[in-house]
């Protein structure tokens, strides 16, 4: 089978079940597969033929040959590797395989011990207990596997490397248990006064058994001996193993790339909102500041040609009062205030009424 992509073709190993016709009609089709070679085609579509036999057994049968054997595929293909395949198999270990040690009849090739404790954290903010947990022990365990056929109708394996740097290991729980925390008076009595309250320990453990359905993608090579093995790609493209067929996990993955390119674009709406509301409170502290600085100017300018009779009680500033009064304040209209107590005002508020001070223009006596 063959998973078309926008950068090229991509080879699906597995069991088929195509007819003789089924195999010719396909082959016959190979000229819509845009970018297959016509070398690969040819091998991987027709049936392989029994040792000792010189035809193709059950020409006309559902019966899935078996095409699939080691050295022909690369050879094929005119190269030690295949940049980026997907292989469907069961899991089987290469030697001993790894035994549960609650289970004693489960068998697996990855293991993983974790040991988390759960506690309450006091939250003074919202006055409350929150759920908290971490990692007290994490243990993991692997031991060398291959994929092999669920049936015996294709022959071969596949060595999976490096199954560690998969993006999402594929491990099914098997045992798990919560062991509460006991406490006496004493130990209350310190976890108020602390805001730590342990509740206890989540011991769990998790295995890819054997025997599992495990699909694989990433790059098919052949070592020097002449076996496949599946290895993370060599330029930089996602290796994954799941319990799910590829079709699910492509499923899933355009999904999130879905969720986060619309995440990106609310991100950037939110983000572009605020630089604008930023840069608009920016233009409004200039006009602001640049209408102070106006007046501050207006009152040097009225300080220094006009000379003020200092000596009249009744035009004295209500605040310092020193200086002679000089402004006006609108829309109240009071004159109670000199240019430097105005400038001084902690906010901008009549003395008299309490009102708000819009705008403030100097005074002109005759």
């Amino acid at each position: 089978a063959l998973w078309e992509d926008p950068s090229g073709p991509t080879l699906l190993f597995a069991n088929t079940c195509l007819s003789f016709d089924g195999y010719f009609s396909l082959y016959d089709r190979r000229s819509d597969l845009f970018g297959v070679k016509l070398g690969l085609l040819g091998p991987l579509l027709l049936p392989a033929q029994e040792e000792g036999q010189g035809g193709v057994q059950n020409p006309g049968g559902s019966e899935a040959p078996s095409w699939f054997k080691s050295p022909s595929i690369l050879s094929t293909a005119g190269s030690n590797c295949l940049p980026y395949v997907v292989i469907e198999g069961v899991v089987q270990p290469v030697e001993a395989a790894l035994t549960s040690p609650y289970h004693k009849e489960l068998q697996g090739v990855i293991e993983r011990l974790v040991l988390k404790e759960h506690r309450l954290i006091w939250n003074s903010l919202a006055r409350s207990w929150t759920d908290s947990e971490r990692v007290v022990l994490e243990q993991l365990h692997t031991v060398p596997f291959v994929l092999t056929s669920s049936t015996n109708k294709a022959a071969g394996r596949v060595s999976v490397e490096l199954p560690l740097q998969a993006d999402h290991l594929p491990l099914e729980t098997v045992y798990e248990r919560f062991q509460q925390t006991s406490h006496g008076f004493k130990d209350l009595l310190s976890h108020y006064l602390s805001g730590e309250k342990p509740k206890g320990f989540l011991e769990t453990e998790e295995m890819l058994l054997v025997g599992s359905s495990l699909t694989g993608i990433g790059e098919l090579a052949q070592r020097p001996d002449g076996t496949l093995c599946l290895q993370p790609p060599s330029n930089g493209a996602g290796y994954f193993l799941c319990l799910e067929d590829w079709q699910t996990l492509l499923s899933g993955l355009q999904s999130a790339s879905s969720f986060w390119k619309w995440t990106a674009l609310v991100c950037g709406l939110v983000a572009a909102a605020v630089a604008v509301r930023a840069l608009r409170r920016a233009h409004r502290n200039r006009q602001l500041n640049r209408e102070r600085e106006a007046q501050r100017q207006e009152f040097e300018d009225y300080l220094r040609n006009h000379n003020q009779d200092e000596e009249l009680p009744a035009n004295t500033c209500v605040v310092c009062l020193a200086n002679p009064r000089e402004c006006v304040l609108l829309p109240c209209g009071h004159i109670c205030l000199c240019f430097q107590c105005v400038q001084a005002l902690p906010t901008p508020s009549c003395p008299i009424c309490r009102g708000a001070i819009h705008r403030v223009v100097p005074l002109y006596q005759a």
